[in-house]
This record gives structure tokens, sequence and C-alpha cells, in this order.
């Protein structure tokens, strides 16, 4: 879960700063501080546990290796997950450029998403099923989605991140992250319509 309580970013910046100074124990723990929060990211974005660990690892090698350059424009957790952002979009697309182009999969969604509607901050299809028994179901339908959609509704319905957050994370205009987000809640509203019960659906 990510720790967005305000009491606890000073500690947060106190560690970042004692790490900047090669402080390996301060670093450590911010490991420990977000480890959890990135790994669950990633599997959810890319269904694989073994690909996710090693990404998540990977992120903290590389923030590691950019401390020195980190200089606290955005915080600490939103740079961690630009990170993780950038490896997971880069690994779901390798994925996808290996595997058969679906034939039901939008053509292009990047041209349509300046005439999108903006998309409303009220819990989206994924937030209401996650804890049912259509979990599955729901996991494979975001893994059906591009992947600059499904980092969207990761992080927003998820995740629970700002549009703002998410907007820093993507490096991306926060008009695009709306459209993308109501884009991809449309996507897979109608991808889980094909796969889930009627009374299902009605829930949401």
């Amino acid at each position: 879960m990510v720790n967005n309580d305000p009491a606890s970013q000073p500690d947060i910046d106190s560690l970042v700063n004692q790490a900047q100074r090669g402080d390996d124990g301060a670093f450590t723990a911010l490991v420990d501080e977000y480890k959890n929060s990135i790994y669950n990211y990633v599997v959810r974005m890319l269904h694989d546990r073994t690909e996710a660990e090693d990404i998540a690892q990977e992120t903290f090698v590389r923030a590691y290796q950019a401390l020195p350059e980190f200089r606290g424009a955005s915080s600490f957790q939103t740079w961690l997950y630009r990170i993780a952002s950038n490896l997971a979009i880069d690994a779901a697309r390798r994925r996808s450029r290996r595997s058969t182009v679906s034939l039901d999969e939008p053509v292009s969604v990047e041209n349509s998403e300046v005439s999108r509607q903006v998309a409303d901050k009220a819990p989206g299809p994924v937030k209401k099923l996650e804890t049912s028994e259509t979990q599955q179901v729901v996991r494979e339908a975001i893994g059906e989605l591009s992947p600059k959609l499904s980092s969207v509704i990761v992080l927003c319905d998820l995740v629970g991140l700002s549009y703002e957050e998410i907007a820093d994370i993507l490096g991306c205009p926060l008009g695009t992250v709306k459209s993308r987000l109501f884009n991809a809640r449309d996507q897979l509203q109608k991808k889980l319509a094909a796969k889930l019960p009627l009374d299902e659906l009605l829930s949401m």
C-alpha cells in the first residue's frame, strides 16, 4: 500500500539525505519501506511474479545508482514509481512485440485520447471487482490493455495515486492522464462484459 501519510514524509526525506551521503543502511530502510508497493504495482502490470521480482529489484538498483541526481522535485515515492513504471512498460511492450496482436485491440488509442471525456474520480471497475471471485478475470482483462492504459488504471484504481502523481510518474500532461484513464476504464468495461456474468457487471 502506498504511504501517503504526510507525517512520515520528513523521515523519508531524512533517509534520502542520509542515503545520498553514502549511508547504505538508510537506503536499505528506503527499500524496506517501498519494496512491497513497487513489487505489487509491477506484478499487476505484468502478471508474472518472477518478472515482477526482477523489475522491482532493478528499480532499486537504478534508484541507488541515480540517487545523487535526485533533487526532490517530486517525492521519493513518485520518483521510484517513475523508474518502476518505465521498466514495466518497456517489459510489457517487449512482450507485446513477441506475441500476436489481438484483432480486437484498438488501432490507435493515442489519436482518440484528445476527443475522450475526462475521467471522473469515482471507483472504476477494477476497484469494485478486485476483492471478488472475479480477480483473475479482471487481471487478465487489464493485461489485454496497452501498456500505457494498463499503467494508468493500475496506478489510479489499484495503487491509489492522484492524477497529479500519475502525470509526474508517466511524464505526461494531467489531461492526458484523465483521458487515458477514461479510455482504460471504457475498454476494460467492454472486455469484462464479454468475460463476466450479467449480475457481476450490474454490481459494478
